[in-house]
């Protein structure tokens, strides 16, 4: 590797790669080496969880959001998937110069209420200016922190995942790449598709208080679903099968995606939660994603398995099976 590539920044391969041979090479200890959203940090009476994020999207206004919504909602998933309770938020803005003060105060109006309906506090940031060219409108960063209760802290490492377990999502696949595809390109679909942005934490909660047997949560976000899949199985001696005819994934993604040539399980995701969880409680977790707005359309998707360790294999709706690899390359710079 000589230069930098967009791959780089896709969530796949390349990502692990340059995560792996450089930053984790150098920056190695033991907090970074569990690799997890968040880094679980030790507290007086309680752990910490801290998180941090930065948010590069194109365009920076998208059907179902915008980069200032995308960036709160972002961190406290990070947060939230990780176990924790989501508290406080910091945000830094790099912004170019020119960029209309309508627009940006659009940005923060958008992050203030997400930030509400959060119900977490932006306490801290900063603000820098480039020259015109030299950035594109607007780049946030967000870093967030947490508290983490005992029994949950176990999440963020999946330590406990047995075959049997069942892997579950909460809602449909590919929205948020497939709406802000179509806001780039400015294209129209006879349903409009839009970004499934939201902040997870009070489902996640609800789902944290209800039940013991979680045994991992993850937001399937650059890289989809496929490589928050294949990262959770790689170098552990259990597989994942996917159920291919109980992946939800609406028409209009399924419709652009055969235009594009793209393939749901890896298109990104901005409000959905990867969990898995024993097949005793998988039904009853549905059931209760299933009263909560951003869970209606929840489903278990596939299971935990010995004979193919460290691989996840799809079964597809015509009777095959495939391997699902990591996402290679880049399918669409500039999501997230």
């Amino acid at each position: 590797m000589d230069k930098i590539l967009l791959g780089h920044g896709s969530g796949g391969k390349l990502s692990h790669e340059l995560i792996s041979n450089l930053f984790m090479h150098h920056f190695s200890n033991n907090i970074l080496l569990v690799q997890g959203d968040a880094a679980l940090l030790p507290g007086i009476n309680e752990q910490l969880a801290f998180t941090t994020d930065s948010f590069v999207v194109d365009p920076v206004f998208f059907p179902g959001g915008d980069i200032g919504k995308l960036a709160v909602a972002g961190t406290v998933n990070d947060l939230a998937v990780s176990g924790a309770e989501p508290l406080y938020l910091s945000a830094s803005f790099i912004i170019e110069e020119g960029l209309p003060v309508s627009d940006l105060e659009r940005i923060v109006v958008s992050m203030t209420e997400e930030a509400r309906k959060a119900g977490i506090q932006i306490v801290t940031g900063d603000t820098k200016v480039v020259n015109r060219g030299k950035c594109d409108k607007v780049f946030i960063n967000t870093s967030g922190i947490g508290r983490v209760k005992p029994q949950h802290a176990g999440i963020v490492k999946g330590n406990g995942i047995y075959p049997g377990d069942k892997v579950i999502i909460n809602g449909t696949l590919g929205d948020h790449g497939i709406a802000v595809l179509a806001a780039r390109e400015s294209l129209h679909f006879e349903t409009t598709v839009h970004s499934d942005c939201a902040s997870l934490n009070q489902l996640i909660s609800g789902l944290l208080g209800s039940f013991s047997e979680i045994r991992f949560m993850r937001d399937a976000t650059r890289g989809g679903l496929a490589t928050v899949l294949c990262e959770t199985t790689m170098h552990n001696d259990f597989g994942i099968r996917l159920d291919e005819a109980a992946l939800p994934v609406k028409e209009a993604v399924v419709g652009a995606c055969e235009i594009f040539g793209y393939d749901p399980l890896y298109v990104a995701n901005e409000g959905k939660v990867v969990i898995i969880a024993s097949a005793a409680e998988a039904p009853q977790i549905i059931k209760k994603m299933k009263e909560n707005p951003l869970g209606t359309d929840s489903a278990i998707i596939g299971e935990v398995v010995s004979d193919h360790p460290g691989k996840v294999v799809l079964e597809t709706s015509i009777g095959g099976s495939r391997i699902v690899d990591m996402l290679a390359g880049e399918q669409l710079p500039r999501i997230c």
